[in-house]
Formats: structure tokens, C-alpha cells, sequence
């Protein structure tokens, strides 16, 4: 972001630099640097916008009760219009969290107390030191922010528990996941190779090498963004949908990608030669058996076939 490179740098310390205004001045400072050590909420909001006005004392409240393990810049985009133009803010309020200098999540849109305070402990998770109770939580809030298609603060998360396990399976297999789900397939394929022999018949390692499998088979997928668009002006366009619903999966939005495959089946069962059912059964495949989403999937598709 040549933009920023020639920000000043100002005074930070105490609790008077958790909450902030920001400015293009002192972006640099205040988000980039300042995210090197601790996450930042970026809060991109205008006074005439509505939402704005109840989204940011919540996410004030959040933050206040984080105690310092995060910070939040509001950034009225009125006042800084290049600022906003160079992030591409499309609406009011938009939320990007940074970490390490970029940005790795966000959202736009007001949301309740319970969501922001869960993105909140997954940003603080994924800075904090791995102690000796703390592995199960972390891979936990790995495994939710996956599900959540944040797959950049999942993949920091399973890195983390690495760094202190190199062969914990469930982390080495949601890692190899995010990768697919950044299109870096030949990483991912590497990661899986690595892995130690004793865990080659582990679901996870296996269910990730399967994941792989699917994401070599389809190639490129295009667009999430303009194949939902295309879903929402004409639900029928199956195409667009099975290709979202591979793409969900492999960033670890199971769930979402099963219902989709599903309205393929309801809507038109024979659409590509039963090609919707035969994906979520590779899907089934990928998981394992014991997999809760290959249960839950089963029974989504036994109602659709069977009603």
C-alpha cells in the first residue's frame, strides 16, 4: 500500500489508543503497524449512514472488553474518500480486521454483539501464545472460523498449533483445506505429502487429501461473488451453483455447500446426469463417515429423494 509509506508515526500506549479516529495521515500508524502487534478493527462509516449508528457502540463494547488485545480505528469516509476508494468500501458500515499489515476478514452491515465478539476472540486467538490447555480451544476456533469461509485467520490459527505440534492431524488437514480454498493446490499437496506416515489413514489427512482431489478435478471455478449474483437472479442456473457449492467446501463451509448441491437435486434431479447427487456423495467421501456434516448431508439429500 504505497499510500500509507509516508504516514507519520505518532505516540500509541494506554487505553486512549484502543479506540480511535483515523485518518489517511494516520492509517499507517494506527492500522498497519499497530496490527503487527495486536488485531485492528477498521470501523469505515459516514454520520448520515443509519446502520453506522448502532453498529459502532457494539463494536465499541467489544473492543472495551477485549482490554487491549484489540483496537478499533473508525474511519469516517466523508472526510477520507481515497482511503475508502483504495480499500474499495462499496457500503456503510463496512468492518476489515488487519493483522500482520492486511487485511484478513470483514464484513459489511450491521451485525449483533454475539458475531463481533466471536471474530473478536478468533483475531486475539490467533495472536496470542499456544500455552498447554489452550490447543483443543485454538483448533476449535480454527475449525469455526473455516466454517465461517475465514479461512486466512484459520490457516494463522493451524500454523500456530503447528509451530508447537507439527504433526497434529486435525490442524495439518484444516491447513492443507485453507490452501485449497486460496487455489494453492500444489502447497497443499506438498503439506499432505509431509505428513507423517503414522497419520495417513487419519480422517483428516485423508478427508484433506480428498479435498484435494475434488479441487484438481474442477479447476478454475470462477468467481464466488458474480456465481452467487448469478444464483440470485435465477435460482435455476445449476451451473453457477454446483461450481459455489465446490467452492464452499473446499474453504470448509460444508453445511452451505451441501444445501446448495441439494436444490440442485430438488430442482432438477437429472441435471447433468445426477451430477449434483454425485458430487455430495464425494463430498460424504472427503469427510469420512464419522463426520457430524456427512450425517446431517445424508439426511438433507434422503428428504429431497424419499419426500
Amino acid at each position: 500500500m504505497q499510500l500509507f509509506a509516508g504516514a507519520p508515526a505518532s505516540a500509541a500506549g494506554g487505553d486512549a489508543d484502543i479506540i480511535k479516529n483515523g485518518s489517511l495521515k494516520t492509517f499507517a500508524q494506527d492500522v498497519l503497524r499497530a496490527s503487527q502487534q495486536v488485531p485492528v478493527l477498521v470501523d469505515f462509516w459516514a454520520p448520515w449512514c443509519g446502520p453506522c449508528k448502532q453498529l459502532t457502540p457494539v463494536l465499541e463494547k467489544v473492543v472495551r472488553a477485549a482490554k487491549g488485545k484489540v483496537r478499533l480505528v473508525k474511519i469516517n469516509i466523508d472526510e477520507n474518500p481515497e482511503l475508502a476508494q483504495q480499500l474499495r468500501i462499496q457500503s456503510v458500515p463496512t468492518v476489515y480486521a488487519f493483522l500482520g499489515g492486511q487485511p484478513v476478514t470483514g464484513f459489511a452491515g450491521a451485525q449483533p454483539e454475539s458475531q463481533i465478539k466471536a471474530l473478536v476472540d478468533r483475531l486475539i486467538q490467533s495472536m496470542g501464545p499456544l500455552g498447554p490447555d489452550e490447543g483443543d480451544d485454538l483448533l476449535q476456533a480454527a475449525q469455526q472460523a473455516a466454517e465461517h469461509g475465514d479461512t486466512r485467520t484459520a490457516a494463522r490459527l493451524y500454523q500456530q498449533i503447528l509451530a508447537e505440534d507439527p504433526a497434529q492431524p486435525e490442524a495439518l488437514g484444516g491447513l492443507a483445506r485453507c490452501l485449497l480454498a486460496d487455489g494453492k493446490l500444489a502447497e497443499a499437496r506438498q503439506l499432505l505429502e509431509g505428513a507423517p506416515k503414522e497419520l495417513a489413514n487419519h480422517t483428516a489427512i485423508t478427508g484433506a487429501k480428498a479435498a484435494l482431489a475434488l479441487a484438481e478435478e474442477a479447476g478454475e471455478l470462477g468467481d464466488p461473488t458474480n456465481l452467487l449474483a448469478r444464483v440470485q437472479a435465477n435460482p435455476d442456473d445449476h451451473e453457477a451453483r454446483y461450481q459455489i457449492a465446490t467452492i464452499m467446501f473446499l474453504r470448509g463451509q460444508i453445511e452451505t455447500a451441501m444445501e446448495h448441491l441439494v436444490q440442485i437435486v430438488k430442482r432438477d434431479r437429472a441435471w447433468k446426469d445426477d451430477l449434483a447427487r454425485k458430487q455430495l456423495v464425494r463430498f460424504f467421501e472427503a469427510l469420512g463417515p464419522k463426520h457430524p456434516a456427512t450425517a446431517k448431508g445424508r439426511r438433507m439429500l434422503s428428504s429431497v429423494l424419499f419426500s
